[in-house]
């Protein structure tokens, strides 16, 4: 059962959402490494491109905030792409900076570029354990069967990445429903 859109997913640990889900989503949701990788590998001859569908300073949403520490109505760097093969978008992803924790980074700069690119080059970055949700995305109109998260932290830097795996990709990639 889903949330109604627009409102907060429900979290909760990889493992706990393990049982619901197949071997084959278990590969795409439980791995630690660049997302963007694994995409452009899953895609064959497809033509990778990072749609830029947001960037800009706003409050986080109250669950953001929370896995941030963040007070609420405090203010962050928040970025919304989709991960798209041959223009169509597989994975819809939303990162949240601390304003506090940019201390110089330009991630405004990245435009259509991944995050990921950038982040997983970072010596000693650190990577939170993986939550799951079944909800959709809050801020894009697909539906799709699982959304993970994390928070990376460099030094003092932090960003929470929350990545929605799309209908699309399971379709492109003959996945199950879940």
């Amino acid at each position: 059962m889903s949330n109604s859109p627009g409102s907060d997913p429900r979290w909760r640990p990889l493992a706990a959402a393990r049982p619901a889900m197949s071997p084959a989503w278990w590969q795409w949701i439980a791995t630690r490494d660049s997302l963007t990788a694994r995409l452009v590998n899953a895609g064959g001859r497809r033509i990778f491109r990072v749609r830029l569908l947001d960037q800009h300073l706003g409050r986080p949403r109250r669950d953001e905030a929370l896995a941030l520490g963040l007070s609420p109505g405090r203010h962050a760097w928040l970025r919304e792409v989709a991960l798209c093969l041959d223009e169509r978008p597989w994975v819809v992803a939303r990162s949240v900076v601390p304003l506090s924790g940019l201390h110089g980074q330009r991630l405004d700069r990245l435009g259509e570029q991944s995050l990921g690119s950038w982040l997983f080059r970072q010596p000693g970055l650190i990577r939170s354990p993986l939550e799951v949700t079944a909800d959709p995305a809050p801020f894009y109109d697909a539906s799709g069967p699982w959304g993970r998260r994390s928070l990376f932290r460099h030094r003092r830097f932090a960003v929470l990445v929350q990545e929605f795996f799309l209908d699309s990709m399971a379709s492109d990639l003959g996945l199950p429903s879940r």
